[in-house]
This record gives structure tokens, sequence and C-alpha cells, in this order.
């Protein structure tokens, strides 16, 4: 007779309460997930989150209260989840999961790492260091109404970075703030100022720089006491956006002078933001009126299609401030407007701000026909989406734990029911691919990029780390001697920074061994030279899968490619350095909901994915997501049964 202790067999709750678990993140996830966790009968647990607490959390992180803001959300989530279960052994870490502290060595004392993270970054990381430790891992994600939960084990499943991956759609409030570094994060933070301004206020929705960002100051009391400082009135009292904006009579240049240069230059105190990254440049409303272009976009074709000069730009916020004003005040006292991008002032106001954010951020400007095809929806974090993924994590957490690692699944949660009265979705675990420049067991890949034009340094931040992953990349060159390009030795190979790859000898068919000591990963990559790529692009990675770069010959190749890189995205975000919470934002290509029970997808995952038997009819079938052009999942879809549409697969980043 099997011998219980609750719901669990004894043998099962034993090994919860000696077995030691890893939790990265300790947000809308990781705080339902800590939760889930204690009263299960987890008992060594270890919980890493490098985000401070902010207001805006409250509604849906419910381990955290008014009075933890600005303090480490691992510490408190600890002694939150201690109250559930005293007993319990739960260690926090205010840090980063990429700090090198956090090496293969610490990862084989768990048993198992569960992600609760809404960050590609660190998701690559902890995969490869899942993979190196041979551990296996919990992934898991959300977007809205929808959810995701995987397992990956080394060897018996893909990997996380198994599939490509489209353009990251996802990102921390704190890089909306303070330290952008792509289009779409000013226009997220454009979008932000309109309704501060004009619309309904959202404290999720604060575009004023950010002075508990925990980028900028690592002593987490040094972020816990700003955080708290800016709760309290002390002799200035503090007035909302909208308030001041009022206050001022929404006097465009006194607006502009605040957000484009006031504001700016307070971001510059933060320095430690800018160690890293090129600093912005605020600017100021008179030196542009009386230096501004007197040309008034640059390129033909449609008027919305031209990109408009700085000064331009100016004369359009202004124009649609005062448009605005005019529309709020017809409204009548304590009115709103709401922003939609067929409303020729509202996108006007977009336009003008993003793109002024854009310059001052050194970021190539946009057409406002391009800004209003990039402002789509913003998913918000619903907190229930949260608890069922946590849920569902614990629950293979179980079978991993009872050695039924092969009973173990990919789950999606879906918007609406299928026609069989089901949100969720099981799907057999993927074997790994064979071509996976990550798990494969010779990881190799092609990159196609100028020699001449590719310094070593682009090749270190752009290639290696954002592109790759990597954190600290060893590179040698395969040319017979062993040369060093690259080390992760500080200042050992600086002097390479500024020199081009061509400069090394490095050629069509050169190979390059690559190695990250901390990841315990090794790839090589065969450099395809080209000097045909496409405007700001700075690279590209051939093929869906590693291949071959051919023998170095006079003729140059065409080959079917994905394009990386892009000039706009100069710098790296706040988001490659701090595991992300559901502050995170979600952009979504369509402005309209489909009638389908699945919305469209966050990330694909495979080109196909096995749906598991039913368990009441025994009947399963296979999906394939649609890729549209821009890389974006489209609706699923199944021409050939259209009452089974409900059963579509969504998968997430």
């Amino acid at each position: 007779m099997v011998q219980l202790v609750g719901p669990l067999r004894k043998e099962l709750a034993d090994s919860l309460s000696t077995c030691k678990v890893l939790v990265v993140g300790a947000g809308g996830i990781g705080c339902e997930l800590l939760k889930n966790l204690v009263l299960t009968g987890f008992k060594n647990i270890e919980v890493i989150d490098l985000d401070t607490i902010d207001v805006s959390n409250l509604n849906r992180q419910f381990l955290f209260q008014k009075k933890h803001v600005g303090k480490s959300k691992a510490q408190v989530a600890k002694e939150s989840a201690l109250t559930f279960c005293p007993t319990a052994n739960i260690t926090a870490y205010h840090d980063s999961i990429m700090n090198p502290d956090y090496n293969t060595e610490f990862f084989r004392q768990f048993i198992l790492v569960m992600n609760a993270l809404d960050n590609r970054a660190a998701r690559n990381h902890v995969n490869r260091m899942c993979l190196a430790a041979d551990i296996p891992l919990i992934e898991s994600g959300t977007a809205g109404y929808l959810g995701q939960v995987t397992v990956i084990k080394k060897g018996l499943t893909e990997c996380y970075e198994c599939q490509p991956k489209p353009t990251q759609k996802t990102f921390p409030g704190c890089t909306i703030r303070n330290t952008p570094s792509e289009p779409i994060h000013c226009i997220v933070w454009a979008k932000y100022l309109f309704n501060q301004l004009f619309g309904e206020e959202d404290a999720d929705q604060e575009v004023s720089p950010d002075t508990a960002d925990p980028e900028a100051a690592w002593n987490p009391e040094d972020t816990a006491a700003r955080a708290t400082a800016s709760e309290k009135d002390g002799d200035i009292k503090r007035v909302s956006t909208k308030e001041w904006a009022r206050s001022t009579g929404y006097d465009s240049v006194k607006l502009f002078h605040k957000l484009f240069k006031d504001d700016i230059r307070y971001l510059l105190t933060m320095d430690k933001l800018w160690k890293k990254r090129k600093a912005p440049t605020p600017l100021d409303w008179h030196q542009l009126r009386n230096s501004g272009p007197k040309e008034e976009s640059v390129g033909s074709g449609l008027k919305d299609q031209q990109v408009l000069s700085v000064w331009s730009l100016c004369k359009m916020f202004q124009r649609s401030v005062e448009t605005l004003r005019t529309m709020l005040q017809e409204k009548g006292e304590g009115a709103e407007l709401v922003w939609d991008k067929d409303d020729a002032p509202a996108m006007d106001f977009v336009t003008a701000a993003a793109n002024l954010r854009m310059h001052i951020f050194s970021m190539n400007t946009k057409s406002r026909f391009d800004v209003k095809s990039m402002a789509g929806n913003i998913i918000p974090a619903i907190a229930t989406t949260n608890a069922i993924i946590a849920g569902l994590i614990v629950l293979e957490s179980l079978k991993i734990l009872s050695g039924e690692l092969e009973s173990c699944r990919t789950i999606f949660l879906n918007k609406c029911p299928s026609l069989r009265k089901k949100l969720l979705v099981p799907c057999i675990l993927d074997p790994p691919c064979a071509n996976c420049y990550v798990c494969a067991s010779k990881p190799e890949v092609t990159v196609k990029l100028n020699v001449h034009k590719t310094t070593v340094l682009c090749l270190q931040d752009r290639i290696l780390k954002e592109r790759f992953g990597m954190v600290a990349p060893d590179v040698q060159i395969e040319d017979g001697k062993g040369t060093i390009l690259i080390s992760s030795e500080e200042g050992e190979t600086d002097a390479n920074n500024h020199k081009f790859l061509a400069d090394f000898g490095i050629r069509n068919g050169s190979r390059l061994q690559i190695d990250d000591f901390l990841q315990d990963y090794t790839l090589l990559v065969n450099v395809l030279h080209t000097e045909e790529l496409e405007r700001d692009v700075e690279f590209e990675v051939v093929g869906e899968a590693p291949d071959k770069a051919p023998p170095p010959q006079p003729n140059k190749e065409e080959v079917n490619s994905v394009t990386n890189g892009n000039k706009d995205s100069a710098q790296p975000s706040t988001s490659s350095k701090a595991p992300a919470d559901d502050d995170d934002i979600m952009i979504v290509e369509s402005d309209e909901e489909g009638a389908s029970s699945s919305s469209a997808a966050a990330a694909p995952s495979s080109g196909t994915k096995r749906r598991h038997s039913d368990a009441e009819t025994g009947e399963s079938s296979s999906k394939r997501l649609r890729m549209d052009q821009s890389g974006a999942a489209a609706a699923p879809t199944d021409d050939d049964d259209d009452d089974d549409d409900d059963d579509d697969i969504i998968a997430l980043d």
C-alpha cells in the first residue's frame, strides 16, 4: 500500500524536504512560484533577483507590500514566503545571475533550476549554465493571458536556444525610462508620455528617470534609500506629470525642456549607467531654433514616409501639444484623451516625442509611417496567468523529482478554451536540434560580415555578447599560430578593440574559436566575407542552422540568411544586465485580436510542436506556426480542420 504524506507519496515528500532548488527571478511568476514551493514541501530553496520593489509591482506580486518599496525583491520574497512555512531554509541573493560568482559549480549544487524571468539574455545564460552543469531546467514565460512552461534537460530535450527567436518584444521599465537602445523603447516611452499628460495616468507608465534603477547603484542600501526618499515630500510638494503640465498651461517649450533637457541632464548624473554606453545628449529648444537646418525632411516619397529633421520634429511636437491641449479643454474639467494611432494629433505627438528621444540617445530617427507601424498594443501583466504558470512549474518539478522525466511536457496556456473546453495544451518535448549552436556536440555557426569594416570591439560586443549571448568570450584565430584576438582578462587585448578583423589576417573562410569559460561553452565561428550587406546591417548569421563557410575565393556568394545587428541598437540595454519581471511590456504586431482562441504568439518555438494525446478522446494532432517576414509568429491556423483552430499552440519567448 502506498504511504502518503499529504497528497504526495512519502518517497516524493522526503525528496522535496531534502533536495536543493534554485529559483531565478522573484517578480510576477517568481513570487507565485516561491509561495507554491514552500506550500508543496520544498525546504531548501535559493532565490536570486537583481531588482528592487516598485509601487507598480504591488498589484500582482503578492509577497510585497507598500512598506517594501525600494527593498530587494529576493530578500522580501524570502521573508514573506517564510511566513507560509517558517521551517523552510531559503537563501536570497540580491544580484544578477550573470555575475561570474554563479559559475558551473554553483549550479551543480542544485537538483533543479526554475526560471521565472522575462529577459532573453538572462534566459540564454541560465540555459547554458544548466547545460554545462547537466542540471534540469524548467523554463517559463507569460504574455497577458498567454503562458508557457517547458522542461530542458541536456541530451534529452531541446535547449532554450535550439530554435531561432524573433526580435525581443519585452522591455524592463528601467530600460524604457533610463537606457533606451532601440527605437521601440522610445516609441513606448512616448505613448506612456501621452497618457501621463493627456490620458489616464498609470503608475506602471512613469516616464521620468528611474532613480531606483538597480544598475545605477550596485549597493542595495543606496537603491532602497533613493526609492524611499522618492516617496517622501520633504520641503518639495510632489505633483503628477499631468498636474505640472496643467500648471504651465501645457506650455510646449517648458514641456520640451523638462523632457528632453532637464530629465536627460539628470540621467547623466547616474554615471554608472554610462560606463559602457554612449551617454545621451540633452536638447535645447532655443539653440535648435537658432541653428536648425533649413531642410524639413530627409529622403523622398510620401510625406509620412520621410524622416524629419530635428527642428521639424520640434515644431511637430509644439503643434501636437497645442492641438491636444485644445482638445482636452473642449472636453471639460477632469477629461482624458485616449491614444489612437489613427488620431492625427496623437500620432504626431508620439512620432515627435519618440524621434526626439531617439536622437538624444544616438539612434537613427524614423518616419511617421514607421513609428505608426511599430506602435502596437501593450499587453498588461495578468496576475492569474502568473499563478497558473507557477503552478505548472511545480507540477513539472514533481515529475522530475519522481524520476519521470519522460512524462514531462511543454504546456501552453491559451487565452480561450478549445472546443474540448481546455485552456491548457500539453506537447511532447522535442529532442535536441542537431545544428543548435549551443547544445550540439560541436557548436558551429557561420557569420557574414565585412572584415574591412568590422572591428574587434564590434565582434566582441555586438556579435558574441549581444547576438550569441556570451558573457566573457576569449577568441583565438585558427591560423596555425593560435593568435589571441580577444581575451576575457581585463586590459589584455584592449589595444585590438578598434582594429579591423582584416588587420589580423581574417578573411573569407577564416575560422575563430570562441570560449566562454564562465558558461563552459565553446563555439566555432566561420567567417563569410561580404561587401554587400544592407544599410545599417553590421552582420548576418547565415541560415537558421550553422552552415560551413566556403574556402577562400574571390567570388561573392549569395546565401539565405537571417539579418541581425542594427545601428539603432548602439548600446546594450539595461535588460542585458538584470533579470526583468512583469514590469516589462510586450508589443504586439497587430492592433486587433483574432476570433481564434489563440492570439498572436509572442515568439515561436520549434516549427512543429506535437500536442499530447487527449486523455479523453485519445486524439492527437500537430500544428505548425506560420511565420511572417518580420519574424513574429502569425496566428496559428489549420486549413484542413477549421473546427480545431482553438487547439492551436502558442509559443512564448
